[in-house]
């Protein structure tokens, strides 16, 4: 399992930690019960005086312009290069790793924004099965103007984790005015053909939830109709709630059906909230494609 250590010091703030939200309860645990366990091992100070000096020196970030698609939206991206043999994580990280998390303060003229994930990859540390990305991190964001034709200003910081044998909590700021006359991006473009297939796109003929009550939570069990993703699948379950979190989700295949279960806590103790079949979120990822699915009905 990865020792998580505290920030490097010029990306300490303070602020940052009064201001996370509950949903982050989990990876905070997980990152205690990470140092509580490297502590007892003599690699911990090893680890520790290994660290470089500076954020800059682990990971890159910048924004990439990609113009304005025909019906005003501007196209732009963050893109993270990673030092060698580090990684990050995708959205939801996995059983031991940091969820990404983003503050849009101080952008103008952001009205709605969607970003789009590339598949990420599947990483097995130690038994603990993580999901992000090696080497670099393309993510693109679309952005619809509030004020059409006006210049779009994407200032801001992303807080995630950046990981080898040990595992650093880390924040990056940005700051860029998108260009409107920038050509198609070709980084961009890559990324957004790096996503997982849709339902549709991957013959999903049925999506159904069965949902039974836990002792201190929900548990999900996803059916899903479609052909194999390809080799081992690993389904994921997102709750689509800042109330609730999924805990790891195990997955198996009965015949041209793929059974995903896990379960749904509550960010706060005592305060299960409903769940939603038609917000949660199943990401299957095999190694032909991934595929993304909105929703499920009642199973």
């Amino acid at each position: 399992m990865h020792e998580y250590l505290p920030p490097l010091g010029p990306q300490t703030d303070p602020r940052s930690a009064a201001a996370k939200p509950a949903v982050s309860l989990r990876s905070l645990m997980g990152a205690a019960v990470a140092v509580f366990a490297s502590a007892l091992t003599p690699f911990a100070a090893n680890a520790q005086s290994a660290l470089p000096t500076s954020m800059d020196e682990l990971v890159q970030v910048e924004i990439l312009d990609g113009g304005v698609s025909p019906d005003g939206t501007y196209i732009g991206a963050l893109r993270l290069t990673l030092r060698d043999g580090w990684k990050t994580y995708w959205r939801a990280p996995g059983e031991a790793g940091i969820p990404p998390s983003f503050t849009w303060r101080g952008s103008r003229n952001v009205g709605e924004m969607s970003m789009t994930w590339p598949t990420p990859e599947v990483f097995l540390t130690s038994g603990y099965q993580t999901i992000g990305y090696h080497h670099q991190l393309v993510l693109p964001i679309e952005i619809t103007p509030e004020r059409p034709g006006r210049p779009v200003r994407l200032k801001g910081r992303m807080e995630l984790g950046i990981c080898k044998d040990i595992c650093v909590p880390s924040e990056l700021s940005f700051d860029h005015q998108l260009d409107s006359a920038a050509p198609r991006n070709p980084a961009i473009v890559a990324a957004i053909a790096a996503r997982p297939f849709s339902a549709r796109e991957a013959r999903v003929s049925a999506s159904t939830c069965r949902l039974t009550p836990t002792k201190y939570g929900i548990e999900v069990e996803a059916r899903i109709t479609m052909p194999s993703a390809g080799g081992t699948e690993v389904a994921v379950i997102e709750a689509g709630s800042p109330h609730l979190f999924a805990g790891a989700t195990t997955t198996r295949r009965s015949g041209g059906t793929l059974v995903a279960t896990s379960e749904l806590l509550p960010t706060r103790a005592g305060s299960l909230a409903a769940v939603d079949r038609s917000q949660l979120r199943i990401t299957v990822l095999g190694q032909k494609h991934a595929v993304d699915i909105s929703g499920c009905t009642a199973g």
